[in-house]
Order: structure tokens, then C-alpha cells, then sequence
């Protein structure tokens, strides 16, 4: 009930809005090349004073314009000219959408200072890694294989495709790091719906914000956001691709979009199906003790093993459809998102708990509504507002009655599951609601304001249907809802060369759990509902100053808040215990940054981009595990991070593009006592455990245009990485001529693509770490060996 009234509520406000909205002539559209959208482009009546430049989306809206004939003029530098004639009625809203096309006359004697919004964010007043997606489109990575090769970020996973994974940034990782879909959180879009599932061919780029998140993302995010862009400014494309390759593994993904240009009414799509077998050979090491046993004659015998029970599938699709460019909304769209997700769990936190049985099957489903309009009520305020409501279902079923080894099948078990000490099969039902509203008001071209508001209620409910599991604490709802406000104000001075923004965040948790087993005073497990509900106040700036137009520096701070989740307060009602007593993680982040872009040649570009991180993190969310019935997770003093990371590009015309990125970074623990005793913890001042400290990237690319044909193009690539040698235990607990160390890897990926008639045809081959490394990842878990991969795809717009 309480969604379906947040729905209608939404819907209401946009029908008040539609009726008092002002019905005047207008224009609106976008323009695009052939990589996407164009900033800054010119839109003009000819023989008027009307006109507009495109924004960061390359749109563009001209207003208030009386009936007539018109001829409109689209250009920028470096382009083709388009001219069009229009006829206006009265009350009417033309759409038009360009597609310009280049003019390498015009870039003759003229310094191009068009920027992509990649570029402009980077060169925004906060940290941020803005990568662009495109030149990436024609291979078979997902997101997080991408991330993975961007300065300050370390993806570490358990396994293959679809395994989970732990996402650092700068220094903190996890919860800590909170993950976007055009702004939208992405926990509210199911479980086979994240990082490592989503293809490149769905989403523009990729935006990383770095310790200091801006109001409009509306988040808890204690050590940064990633927010990811999807395509939404072509009015019209189709993007079609499959791929097959090592492990069994297929990816066919789907989008598109049709506007018609008269009405503005819209359809999008957007769907993709990932399988993969995941049986990938993982082999022993024992000079860093990874050691995989068979058993011949009941002995022991190291050796190389292949993972069995190891398979994902996960499958999506999405179905939008809207309106654009209306008097009362600039876009009102209606979405329905369904994805079905199974997955096959092989191992626990490490290889040597080996697991044979146990699936996790899940069904989703989440109807959305998003909102927009510019001049909302008064000239200069923009309106965004979203709501969804969603259903997710799992099957979790942990009933195997024997243990399993490498080999298969080992002994009989009959109580305990390879998961808890007894069988169970769990079935959940988690159901979430969200309603976002985001107002930026610009008051002149150097001073705006932002309001932001995002509520986020969650319900879990679970049964157990095996019947062994005593006081199942899910039986009724346990629910928690949290809600984010912020407010920024953003000043630009010296004729815009200094850029500053100041925010306060109110970050409001309220949960509650039925039957929730806690250790109380008197030294004794006990179960009651329990319930907690607090509030926290966030704050920070954000700086750029432009010293050119080509170089500048910038700094910014933010004292961040975790709130914490369900599971970290209430427990599972298995073996984890409640903690009523936790506290959200709380942060000081500090950036110090600068960044050098020259073009001394028309043909040569290079790009410099350097910064400072300083993270003094506390009361971190820590899992401690049991040493008798229940485990349970308890706040730590937390750890001070200090870092730095440096990135250089070259591009020669469209020949050639090189980048190199490195990141070194010093996490300490800031635990001086046990936790809940007054004896001195050993590892204070050493550095934290199981995490990278440096590691770098490389990637170069070569093409070459008319290949074969007019408009085709063959282009090389290669890439690798490096990963510095870590501590996996804490270092004042072992040496580094020990085995608590997870050696120092490097690793080489390469790929080769043909693009036919400018882009519509391509095929790609992938080969990752063809040198056969022995790679490890998050608690010294195998990563796959040498793995090729062929990709076709079909573009059209």
C-alpha cells in the first residue's frame, strides 16, 4: 500500500505540473556525431537573437518563440553546418535532431576547444574518473573489467563471470563505495543487475567520484560513487552483439531506441542474457601455500584441479517508454525492468571450503517512473524526480547430505549444510521502494543551488521450508529505511575560472527486526525485536581553479557517513548475531589534485592527470567471526589511508592513443586495543590485510581507416596490469619471506576489431592473460588462466 500511494502521489504532481504549465512555441532537440553527444554546439534562428548552446547531455531548447516560418542553424567548430527551415504554429513544440557530420576544412589554423562531457567532468571541481565507453564497445569486458584499468580503483573477484566481487577505491572498499545507474542506486535493481553483468554496449560512460560525492547522487557513500551513464540523448539506434568464447561462455546483449520526431513520444529497450560454465582449471602453488588436493589411496596429492560447481546465468530486459519535449516535461518515461538470475556456489571465503550443492535462484521485477523538466515553476529551476517499487524472490536451498572435496563427492553428511550447521532452504522475499527529487536552481551563469532527497525503504521476509531452522527472525518483515538529503550551493568567480561548491548532507537510518538473537549484559544470547533509529550530519566543499584553459588544480574535503545495513545490525538469524549497538562508518576525505591538457600540433594530444587522497576512516563495519555459537559484526577504531596516483595519454590523430596510470597507497589501522578489551592490538600501525597497496595499468591502441573499404577500420590493442605484491594476513603476524603474501602478478590482454560501413558491422577476438599467469584475487581466490573470446556486433543510428 505504502508504494502504491508513493506512485500515485508522483503521478499526481506531474499531472498539477502539466496543467499549469505554460504552452509556448518552442524548439528543443540534440546534437551528435558519430561518438556521441556534442557539447556546445550552436543552435540559432537566423535573423533573430534566439538562441542556445547544447549542455552536458548535447541538448539544446529554444523558447518562447512566436508562430512563423524560421530557418534554424546547428554548427561547431570542426563540423558541417546544418541549416533547416521550420514552420511553427501556435502552442507548438518542434522536435529536431541533428547529426553533424566533421569539416576537416574548417579545422584549418582554428585551435578546437570543443570538450567531451568525459573531459569536462575531469576538469570539474571534484576527483573524478570519467571514462568514456566507446572505444571499448566492440569488445566483450563488462564494467568492472574496465574499472579495473582506471587509476585508484582495484576490482578483486572470487571467481568468473557473475562472482561476487570487492570493489576498492582510493583505499576503502565494499559498502563503503556506493554504485549508480543514471543516478538511480543500483541496489535497487536486483542482484543480476551490477557491475560484472551489465555489457559495455548498455551504457555512454562511466563516472568515479573519488571521497567527495556531490547532493544530486543523494547517497551514504563513505569512500566514493560510481555512477554509471547510459545512452540516452540518440533519439534513435540500434545496438546489437553476441559473444562466445572460453569456460562456455555467451553474452548477447540488446538496445535501442525510436522517436518520433512529431509527437516526441518514444520506445527504448534494453536486455542481455550471460552463461557461463565457470570451469576453469586452478592450479596449485605451494610456494605461496595454494594447495589443491585430490587423494590417491586415501592420501593427499597437490594438484591442478578444475572448478565443477561453478555455473551463472543471469538474464535482463527493460522496457521504457516516454515522451520528450513537452510545455509541462521535458521527459516523462515509464520503465519496467524484470531480470532471472542462478548461480552456483563453488567455494567460501576461500579454496579450501569446497562446496558441491548449494544454488541461489532469483527473480526480479521493478516498474519505475522518472520526471524532468527545466523552467519548473520559475526560469531557472529544473525538476528531476524518480520513484520504483520492486519485488526480488531467491531460492536458496543448502541441503546437500554429503561434503564435498575437489574431487567431487567425499564423505556423508546428514545433519549440517555446507553453508550453516543445519539444512535449510530458504526462500526470501525482499521488496524495496524509492522516491528521489533533485532541484538545481540557476540564478546566473555563476551561481546555482542544489536540493536533493532520496528515501529508500527495504523489507525482508523469509520461510524456511526444510523445517530444522528454529526461530526464523524473517517469518514477519524486517525493514529498514534511510533516507538522504543534501543541499549544495555552487559559485563561479574570475570569470570562471574558479569554481567552488559547498554542501551539507542529513543522513536519517530506521530499522527493525523481529526476534533478533543479541548478546546481552548479563553474557547470555537472547531474542527480541529490536529497533534503532538516529541522525547524522555530512559537510564539504569542492574547488577548481583554471590557471588556463588548459591546466589547472583542485581541491576538495568531505566528513562522510555509512550508514549501516540490515544484515550488519540484525544479523541472518542462522549464526549471525544482532548488534543494536553499531555505529555508521564515518570519514574525513581529502583530495588534492591537477590536471595538464595541451595539444602543441594539430595531430598530438597529451593529458596529465595527478592527485593526493587522504582518508581518516573510524567506527569501521567489521565482520568478526565466531568462536562459539554466533558471529556478529562490531565497529573497529578504523584506518588512515594516504595515496597518490598519476595518469599520462598520448593520441596521434586516430591512429594511435596510449595511457599509463599508476596508484600507490598506504592504509594503516588505527586499532589500538582489542575489541571490547584493554589489551593492546598487535596490529596497530600495520597496514590493512588482503589489499593492494600498488598497482598500475598500461593500455595501447592502434587503427587504421580504410581498410579493406571506404568507411572500414582495423584497429590492435593491448593492455596490462600490474599488481604489486601484498600482505594476505596482517603483516606484523608473518614476513614477507613467509607465506602470508599474495605474490606480485602481471598480466596481458589483447584484442583485434574490424569495423565495416562506419561502424555497423564489427567483429572483435579477445585474449585475456595470454601469458597464462597465475593470477589471484580477493583472499588469494584463483582468477581464470589464458581465455579467448569472439564478439560480432551491429550498430545503427
Amino acid at each position: 500500500m505504502f508504494r502504491f500511494k508513493l506512485l500515485l502521489s508522483f503521478i499526481f504532481s506531474i499531472l498539477i505540473i502539466s496543467v499549469s504549465a505554460q504552452q509556448n512555441a518552442s524548439i528543443s532537440g540534440s546534437v551528435t556525431d558519430s561518438a556521441g553527444v556534442i557539447i556546445g554546439a550552436s543552435a540559432l534562428l537566423k535573423g533573430t537573437k534566439i538562441g542556445a548552446t547544447t549542455d552536458a547531455n548535447g541538448r539544446f531548447q529554444l523558447k518562447n518563440i512566436k508562430p512563423g516560418n524560421y530557418t534554424l542553424i546547428v554548427s561547431y567548430i570542426g563540423f558541417r553546418s546544418i541549416s533547416r527551415e521550420i514552420s511553427l504554429a501556435e502552442n507548438q513544440n518542434l522536435q529536431l535532431n541533428f547529426l553533424i557530420e566533421p569539416n576537416p576544412n574548417d579545422l584549418k589554423g582554428v585551435d578546437v576547444k570543443g570538450k567531451t562531457v568525459s573531459v569536462e567532468l575531469k576538469q570539474s571541481s571534484f576527483t573524478v574518473n570519467a571514462i568514456d565507453l566507446k572505444a571499448f564497445q566492440n569488445t566483450n569486458a563488462d564494467l568492472n573489467a574496465i574499472l579495473n584499468k582506471s587509476s585508484g580503483i582495484k576490482v578483486r573477484e572470487s571467481g568468473g563471470l557473475g562472482s561476487d566481487f570487492n570493489f576498492t577505491l582510493n583505499g576503502l572498499s565494499g559498502r563503503q563505495i556506493r554504485f549508480f545507474i543514471d543516478g538511480i542506486p543500483m541496489e535497487s535493481f536486483g542482484s543480476s543487475f551490477g557491475l560484472n553483468n551489465i555489457p559495455v554496449n548498455l551504457a555512454e560512460r562511466i563516472e568515479v567520484y573519488k571521497g567527495v560525492v556531490p547532493v544530486e547522487l543523494g547517497a551514504d557513500a563513505l569512500g566514493g560513487a560510481v555512477n554509471v551513464v547510459t545512452n540516452q540523448s540518440v533519439p534513435k539506434f540500434l545496438d546489437a552483439s553476441v559473444s562466445y568464447g572460453s569456460f562456455n561462455t555467451t553474452r548477447i546483449a540488446l538496445s535501442g531506441k525510436y522517436t518520433d520526431q512529431k509527437t516526441g513520444l518514444y520506445v527504448s529497450a534494453n536486455a542481455y542474457h550471460n552463461y557461463s560454465d565457470n570451469n576453469y582449471l586452478m592450479r596449485s602453488n605451494p610456494k605461496y601455500d595454494v594447495i589443491f588436493e585430490t587423494y590417491e589411496n586415501g592420501k593427499p596429492i597437490p594438484s591442478d584441479v578444475r572448478r565443477f560447481h561453478s555455473a551463472y546465468r543471469s538474464t535482463m530486459a527493460q522496457v521504457g517508454v516516454g515522451v520528450v519535449d513537452k510545455p509541462w516535461a521535458d521527459k516523462l518515461e515509464l520503465n519496467l525492468l524484470y531480470s532471472d538470475m542462478y548461480k552456483e556456489i563453488q567455494t567460501g571465503a576461500n579454496v579450501s571450503r569446497v562446496i558441491g550443492e548449494v544454488t541461489n535462484r532469483e527473480k526480479f521485477l521493478m516498474p519505475s517512473l522518472k520526471y524532468k523538466k527545466t523552467n519548473f515553476l520559475a526560469k531557472g529551476l529544473t525538476a528531476t524526480l524518480f520513484a520504483s517499487t520492486s519485488v526480488q524472490r531467491s531460492d536458496v536451498p543448502d541441503t546437500a547430505n554429503y561434503r564435498y572435496n575437489w574431487q567431487g563427492r567425499d564423505r556423508e553428511e546428514l545433519i549440517a549444510g555446507e553453508l550453516y550447521g543445519i539444512k535449510t532452504v530458504y526462500h526470501y522475499r525482499n521488496t524495496a521502494s524509492i522516491a528521489r527529487a533533485n532541484f538545481s536552481y540557476e540564478i546566473d551563469e555563476n551561481n546555482s543551488f542544489n536540493l536533493n532527497y532520496n528515501y529508500n525503504h527495504f523489507a525482508r521476509r523469509a520461510t524456511e521450508s526444510f523445517g530444522i531452522a528454529q526461530n526464523n527472525t524473517f517469518d514477519i518483515p524486517n525493514t529498514i529505511g534511510k533516507q538522504v538529503a543534501g543541499i549544495a550551493y555552487q559559485n563561479n568567480a574570475f570569470n570562471k575560472r574558479l569554481t567552488t561548491s559547498v554542501f551539507g548532507k542529513f543522513y536519517h537510518l530506521n530499522a527493525l527486526v523481529r526476534n533478533a538473537v543479541y548478546f546481552s549484559q548479563e553474557q547470555t544470547y537472547l531474542k527480541s525485536d529490536s529497533e534503532t533509529s538516529n541522525n547524522y550530519f555530512g559537510y564539504g566543499l569542492a574547488s577548481r581553479y583554471k590557471l588556463s584553459e588548459e591546466l589547472g588544480v583542485k581541491f576538495s574535503y568531505e566528513h562522510a557517513y555509512r550508514l549501516q545495513e540490515g544484515d550488519e545490525l540484525f544479523g541472518n538469524g542462522v549464526d549471525v548475531a544482532s548488534n543494536i549497538n553499531l555505529k555508521p562508518e564515518n570519514s574525513d576525505n581529502i583530495n588534492l589534485g591537477a590536471y595538464y591538457y595541451f595539444q602543441p600540433k594539430d595531430k598530438h594530444k597529451f593529458a596529465i592527470e595527478t592527485a593526493y587522497f587522504f582518508r581518516n576512516a573510524k567506527d569501521f563495519i567489521y565482520f568478526i567471526p565466531s568462536g562459539g555459537i554466533y558471529s556478529m559484526y562490531n565497529n573497529l577504531a578504523g584506518a588512515r589511508i594516504n595515496g597518490a596516483e598519476l595518469e599520462f595519454r598520448y593520441g596521434y590523430t586516430d591512429l594511435l592513443n596510449f595511457s599509463v596510470n599508476g596508484t600507490y597507497q598506504k592504509a594503516i589501522s588505527r586499532q589500538r586495543y582489542e575489541p571490547n578489551r584493554d589489551v593492546l592490538d598487535a596490529t596497530y600501525g600495520d597496514r590493512i590485510p588482503n589489499q593492494p597497496w600498488f598497482y598500475a595499468n598500461a593500455n595501447i591502441e592502434i587503427g587504421k581507416n580504410d581498410i579493406g573499404a571506404k568507411g572500414n577500420r582495423l584497429q590492435l590493442g593491448l593492455s596490462s596490469q600490474f599488481v604489486n605484491w601484498f600482505y594476505l594476513n596482517w603483516e606484523s603476524r608473518g614476513s614477507i619471506e613467509s607465506k602470508n603474501q599474495i605474490p606480485t602478478q602481471f598480466s596481458h590482454n589483447a584484442t583485434v576489431s574490424y569495423t565495416m560501413a562506419k561502424g555497423k558491422y564489427n567483429v572483435a577476438v579477445e585474449v585475456n592473460n595470454f601469458t597464462n599467469e597465475l593470477l589471484y584475487d580477493n583472499f588469494r581466490l584463483q582468477k581464470p588462466g589464458r581465455s579467448v573470446f569472439m564478439k560480432l556486433r551491429y550498430f545503427i543510428k
